[in-house]
């Protein structure tokens, strides 16, 4: 992930039960990292990258089930998601070239080239592993900020109704005012290009960069299906927006 988190814990615990509880955070949001993070060489997600053509690889619990989280919302957003679009000679079937077994917790690539970029899903998936141990810890009212593009709002703030959050503030170079969400008990992800010169995400549809400085974000009740939907409708064209809008029924989605 590489991105500053901010964490604010509203509780009538004391202070050292609540470093506690982003002590906890931190050491997950860690594990998360060095098991699948694309650039790190070390991390468990880079090796199989690396050998999975080769031969079968047992993953761990938490790998196996994202990278099958991510098979499924690949068919549920009707290729528009697709974690293989970083391979070589990649095109709209190179995701069926991955094999996961059930049995043995394992992956295998049926062609060499092939590799697994989980950016555009770790974030929101990271804040429902936030949300895990806020539950498990009985805090009732957090915010969780993952590089002002994935956010949790747990609960409420101590004197409102949900959380305040501000959306776009690329806006204001453009001398526009950013767009302010009142959150509750939801997530807004953000995904696109902050920048013409920032060509990052890969439609699915050609293998090659979206140009063009455009941001879409979503309110959902999950951070992980947000991640994937405001993905998905960055690349999708106006059918594929329509089958994406009625599979996942996001609260807000927003363009800008």
């Amino acid at each position: 992930m590489h991105t500053r988190v901010d964490i604010l814990l509203c509780s009538q615990k004391s202070e050292e039960e609540l470093l506690s509880v982003a002590e906890r955070i931190h050491e997950a949001l860690s594990c998360l990292e060095k098991t699948a993070n694309y650039y790190d060489p070390a991390s468990e997600l880079a090796v199989v990258n690396r050998t999975a053509s080769v031969s079968p690889v047992v993953l761990s619990s938490q790998l196996y089930a994202m990278v099958d989280l991510c098979l499924e919302y690949h068919e549920k957003t009707s290729g528009c998601f697709d974690v293989t679009v970083h391979s070589e000679n990649y095109n709209q079937d190179t995701i069926h070239s991955v094999c996961l077994s059930a049995e043995e917790q394992s992956i295998f690539y049926w062609q060499p080239g092939i590799t697994i970029n989980l950016s555009g899903f770790l974030k929101g998936y990271a804040l429902e592993t936030i949300r895990d141990i806020l539950h498990s810890c009985s805090i009732e009212n957090a915010l969780i900020n993952m590089g002002n593009s994935s956010v949790l709002a747990f609960g409420h703030h101590p004197l409102a109704d949900g959380w305040k959050v501000g959306f776009g503030q690329g806006a204001v170079l453009n001398g526009r005012k950013p767009q302010e969400l009142l959150l509750q008990n939801e997530c807004l992800t953000t995904s696109g290009n902050d920048s013409h010169e920032r060509k990052h995400i890969i439609n699915p549809r050609n293998g090659k960069p979206v140009e063009g400085k455009r941001e879409v974000a979503v309110v959902t009740d999950n951070g992980a299906i947000g991640e994937v939907l405001s993905t998905g409708l960055f690349v999708a064209d106006a059918r594929q927006r329509e089958i994406l809008e009625a599979e996942f029924r996001p609260r807000l989605i927003l363009d800008l």
